[in-house]
């Protein structure tokens, strides 16, 4: 008996949860469907200026790690390439050796540079485009 109720009562819940949620869904020409383009079209001009904001930042990374001397082991010379969308940014390269190391900085512009790069620097480059 017990158990026959509580199957009544799923059976009525499940119909008054039924009736509650299509009240609440919009209906074409309903108030909800005219108020969603408007949200959508703000949000779309808040995506694309997110878009163009991003453009600019450095976020197109790549580490090449390598032995610069035959001698040295480890692979704790490095090149990192830290570009834009449109391939701006720098190579920074660090060559250890056994009793110095030196740091080298190389501007890029459009996924080029001006001066020579290593095979290395040329590896991290492209590593970073997307």
């Amino acid at each position: 008996m017990l158990s026959v109720v509580a199957v009544v009562l799923a059976a009525l819940a499940c119909v008054l949860g039924g009736l509650a949620l299509r009240r609440t869904t919009p209906r074409a020409g309903g108030e909800g469907v005219d108020a969603l383009p408007e949200d959508v079209h703000g949000l779309r001009q808040e995506v694309a200026a997110l878009k163009a904001e991003n453009r600019d930042a450095l976020r197109h990374l790549s580490v090449v790690r390598y032995d610069a001397f035959g001698d040295v082991g480890g692979h704790l010379s490095w090149s990192l390439a830290v570009l834009d969308d449109a391939g701006h940014g720098v190579v920074l390269t660090s060559i250890h050796g056994r009793s110095e190391a030196r740091t080298y900085a190389k501007s890029v512009a459009g996924w080029t540079c001006e001066q020579q790069l290593s095979p290395e620097e040329d590896e991290a480059i492209e590593h970073a485009r997307p």
